[in-house]
C-alpha cells in the first residue's frame, strides 16, 4: 500500500502574517477556510511539491514556531537561495555538514560552502518563517533509486 505524506501542520501565532510570508516565499495558496472565530485552516504548497503545509486557528495545540527541519529538496541550491532572498526571505549561506551524511541540528557541525565532492543530499541552507518554524533547503540533482 502506498502512503504519501500529504500535509504538515505548522503552529503559527498570526495566520495572516504566515500567509504573507508563505505567499512571498513563492508557495501556492490552496485555500483559506474559516468556520467561525475558533476555526480557520489555510493550506500552502511549496513549488513542485505534492505535500503541503497547513496552519490556522484551532488546528494544533503545538507552540508557534516549534516545528523544525522541514526539508525542501531543490535541484540547484544557489538558485533556490537566490530566489528566496529575492522574495524577501532571510536564508543562511550554503553549508555542508562535517558528518557528511545528513545535517546536524547544530551550527557547530556546519562547514561553509557546498559539499566539496558535489554529492547530492549534502549541501544545505536554512530559513525560518516569522514564528521560527525551521526549513532546510537540500540540493538534490539526481534522486536516489526508488525515490
Amino acid at each position: 500500500m502506498d502512503m504519501k505524506l500529504e500535509v504538515v501542520v505548522l503552529p503559527v501565532s498570526d495566520v495572516d502574517r504566515a500567509k504573507t510570508f508563505y505567499r512571498c516565499a513563492g508557495f501556492r495558496e490552496d485555500f483559506d477556510y474559516a468556520a467561525g472565530e475558533d476555526f480557520r485552516v489555510v493550506q500552502f504548497t511549496p513549488p513542485g511539491s505534492e505535500a503541503s503545509v497547513v496552519f490556522g486557528i484551532g488546528v494544533t495545540g503545538a507552540a508557534p514556531g516549534s516545528v523544525d527541519g522541514l526539508l525542501l529538496a531543490v535541484p540547484d541550491i544557489d538558485a533556490a537561495r537566490t530566489d528566496l532572498i529575492g522574495r524577501g526571505v532571510e536564508v543562511s549561506d550554503v553549508f555542508h555538514d562535517m558528518g557528511g551524511v545528513f545535517y546536524h541540528d547544530s551550527p557547530a557541525w556546519e562547514v561553509p560552502g557546498r559539499d566539496p565532492a558535489g554529492r547530492d543530499y549534502a549541501s544545505y541552507a536554512r530559513f525560518s518563517d516569522p514564528d521560527g518554524n525551521g526549513w532546510v533547503l537540500q540540493e538534490v540533482k539526481h534522486r536516489s533509486p526508488g525515490r
